[in-house]
């Protein structure tokens, strides 16, 4: 028929895109993401097809849809219109102009199947495994810190606020609020300082306390390479230091761990101490006193390579906009680590475009 796109037309398209330098496109030429299938068939333990029915989506497939709801800060729904919408996206998730594309209902139901077999982890290890054997072994040292991911903020009583604080749910929600209703994400404030200003011969430093409701991510990069080697998740309100042995990489190359004050812990340099670690975590400073000549010049020079570690979040919050859709903390582990994960895929290829790796 006139008019009709075929073949050729959608060939023509492609390779305007690849042209243009489609950041999926290489992507894909990086991350053979078939490494991922036999983690995905393990978790998502499909009944056997013979039986009859429609038969599921690849699991593969449905993977690389994930990580470009990572990398573009997508809903389920936005991410089910996008892959009608755009060719680029059909062409990172190997979908044909003819075949179906997945609704939002499919798309929830799949992560749903990775949060209840507990995959993430497995497909970051599965991940690590490819890094060393290209060679990107965590090497140089640690940095480890961790930073507030917002969740829609729940319009709540005080009384509800209360009992969920202890553990509870209020008694008198129906089973359609309570599915609806975070109860694991937590208020904390988020504290910062201003620009100093000078007022006469003094300079003013206004501190910054801002409200924050939603989750933590604690990582942990090698200083070498980048990549995020260690990760959890947990409410906003626990303190950083809390997680600090988890986030410990054994398999790292060199002794050295860098972060900031919140780490420095009797607990914590105790945990090093113990595993033969060398530590360069941010000196306090004292109440009411200054930190010495020593302290503020070794503070300045770990400053430096802990600040490394910012380049991750920053990419993660502006370019990717991480956001907590989900409801509850199995969940948000699941969209946090298919961040962590998304990241890494990036890193690597910005990795594989510079030097061999050491």
């Amino acid at each position: 028929m006139a008019g009709q796109p075929g073949f050729f037309d959608v060939d023509e398209r492609y390779a305007a895109l690849s042209a243009a330098g489609d950041p999926l496109e290489r992507l894909s030429a990086v991350v053979d993401f078939e490494i991922f299938r036999p983690v995905l068939d393990t978790a998502l333990a499909r009944s056997d097809c013979g039986r009859g029915g429609r038969p599921p989506y690849d699991a593969v497939m449905m993977f690389r849809i994930l990580v470009l709801q990572a990398l573009y800060s997508l809903s389920d729904e936005q991410a089910e219109f996008q892959l009608r919408d755009r060719l680029s996206f059909m062409r990172f998730a190997g979908l044909a102009l003819h075949q179906a594309v997945p609704d939002a209902k499919t798309i929830w139901l799949y992560r749903e199947q990775l949060k209840q077999a507990g995959a993430m982890k497995g497909l970051f290890r599965r991940f690590d495994e490819v890094l060393a054997a290209k060679g990107f072994l965590a090497m140089g040292g640690q940095i480890i810190d961790a930073t507030l991911i917002a969740a829609p903020r729940q319009k709540l009583t005080v009384e509800e606020k209360a009992t969920i604080r202890e553990g509870g749910t209020p008694e008198h929600w129906s089973k359609a609020k309570r599915a609806q209703k975070d109860r694991d994400a937590r208020w904390t404030l988020k504290r910062g300082r201003a620009k100093p200003k000078s007022e006469g011969h003094q300079r003013q430093v206004i501190q910054i306390a801002v409200p924050v409701f939603g989750y933590k991510s604690h990582i942990g990069i090698d200083r070498r390479h980048g990549l995020i080697r260690r990760w959890t998740v947990t409410d906003a309100a626990q303190h950083d230091s809390r997680s600090f042995a988890g986030l410990l990489d054994p398999g790292n190359t060199a002794s050295r761990v860098w972060a900031d004050t919140a780490y420095r812990t009797k607990r914590n340099l105790e945990v090093l101490e113990r595993r033969g670690l060398s530590e360069r975590i941010q000196f306090r400073r004292p109440p009411r006193r200054q930190l010495s000549e020593q302290q503020a010049k070794a503070n300045a020079s770990r400053a430096r390579i802990r600040s490394g570690i910012e380049h991750v979040f920053a990419a993660q919050k502006r370019r990717m906009a991480l956001f907590v859709r989900t409801i509850g903390l199995a969940r948000a582990q699941v969209k946090i680590g298919m961040a962590n994960l998304a990241y890494n895929f990036t890193r690597l290829a910005w990795l594989s475009t510079r030097a061999a790796p050491a």
